[in-house]
């Protein structure tokens, strides 16, 4: 039975997200983003140590920080239509001001598409220091830091400021980092096996297709920028050039223009939901457990979860062995957490019911967004670890048996996960 402190820890983090995305997305417009939401700082203190336990140990997987937008279509097709619009004298007075502000964000991302934003180093500078401040016995005297990128420059970038600010704040540390192909096949894989099933999904595809015919109507936004219907039915693709403005507008809150231009009054409120729930669809139907699919596509991240318990059992065995950190991507974290199934994210159901049970992307995969697992222990000697995982910094739920609050322990982690992994069968 679950002691009295696991009981309330899960009726507080229920609590926590009993508000509903529409709830928290006109709160907030930016968490419309999805995987464009610029990481939030965490929320929460943590749970303190289990008694007689310290932490020594933390393994980490962690997506790039805020970037500009990755291609230079986002920018340049909206460029060329707003302006092809003024010649022909077609633009309100909206329209026109959209062009302008368009121009400056063109102009600030151009040769840069996909690259780390100063927001994006910063982020990773903030989420170093905490777990610095967190977890200071890790980091304390000469410790080991093991870090690894992908190959990709934002995701090196990241890196590096992550570990310039570890070794500010402490000079002493040891640090080996490293971006190699070589590692790419946990740390970026490219599972060709899945990879073929989804794209041979023809339900996935015709459900995301029909929902977005029903649900999204660009209509009313174009009428506001554009005065003549006739060169928007011949010059535009109406929900191209729709779904390219809402990827501007969420793409500003990664980049310094952020403080000078907001791009979210072109939308209602309920369009930014309706923009963001074919985005949240999307997401959970390609990377979470989708009835649509099969529910298997969780397990391109198998390489990297084995990895993650090979690692974590040879630093253990360790008297002093700090800390693993890894930079990627997105596709790897989302996954990550649905084979992890890390607050039920990992729940078998259809895409169309991902709303109804709390499954929201921004939750998951905001730029930065990572996934720390912190090993407890007394001494080195002691061979009863603990464990607790974070996803974005903040506490989760694991779908096996607590042994107090957020607190797992290592071995039964371990015993359930490859048991797990050994189900999945390469076919």
């Amino acid at each position: 039975m679950r002691n009295i402190t696991t009981i309330v820890f899960s009726l507080l983090f229920l609590a926590a997200y009993s508000q509903t995305a529409k709830e928290e997305i006109d709160r907030n417009p930016c968490k419309s983003g999805s995987n464009y939401f610029a990481y939030p700082a965490p929320a929460k203190e943590l749970t303190p140590a289990p008694a007689g336990k310290k932490p020594f140990y933390i393994s980490h997987y962690g997506r790039h920080g805020s970037r500009y937008h990755d291609g230079i279509e986002a920018y340049e097709e909206p460029y060329a239509v707003f302006h092809a619009a003024d010649s022909a004298g077609v633009l309100t007075e909206r329209g026109v001001r959209l062009m302008h502000n368009i121009d400056l964000m063109y102009a600030e991302a151009r040769d840069r598409y996909g690259e780390l934003t100063p927001l994006g180093a910063q982020q990773h500078r903030d989420i170093a220091r905490r777990m610095y401040e967190r977890f200071p016995e890790i980091f304390a005297d000469s410790a080991s830091v093991d870090a690894k990128s992908t190959v990709v420059i934002r995701c090196i970038l990241s890196m590096e400021n992550a570990l310039l600010e570890l070794k500010g704040l402490n000079p002493a540390l040891r640090i080996r980092s490293d971006a190699s192909m070589h590692d790419m096949y946990y740390m970026n894989f490219r599972d060709s096996l899945l990879q073929e099933e989804e794209g041979k999904n023809e339900a996935t595809e015709t459900y995301t297709y029909d929902w977005d015919m029903e649900n999204i109507h660009p209509e009313r936004l174009l009428t506001t920028l554009f005065t003549d219907t006739a060169f928007v039915s011949e010059r535009i693709e109406p929900l191209l050039l729709y779904r390219r403005l809402f990827n501007l507008a969420n793409i500003i809150q990664d980049s310094e223009i952020r403080h000078t231009l907001s791009l979210y009054d072109l939308f209602t409120g309920d369009e930014l939901f309706t923009l963001w729930q074919s985005a949240n669809i999307w997401w959970f139907a390609h990377y979470g457990r989708s009835t649509l699919n099969g529910g298997r596509q969780p397990f391109i991240q198998r390489n990297l979860l084995r990895k993650i318990i090979e690692e974590a059992d040879s630093c253990i065995a360790l008297p002093r062995p700090g800390a693993t950190l890894r930079f990627g991507h997105d596709t790897m974290v989302l996954p990550l957490a649905c084979l992890l199934d890390l607050n039920g994210y990992g729940r078998l159901m259809h895409p169309g019911e991902a709303l109804d049970n709390g499954w929201y992307n921004y939750r998951i995969l905001p730029m930065a967004c990572n996934i720390q697992i912190i090993f407890y222990r007394a001494d080195p000697d002691d061979s009863d670890v603990w464990i607790k995982v974070l996803l974005n910094e903040e506490e989760t739920t694991l779908p096996i048996t607590p042994i107090e609050g957020p607190y797992y322990r290592w071995a039964d982690f371990k015993a359930y996960y490859t048991a797990l992994l050994d189900t999945f069968v390469e076919s």
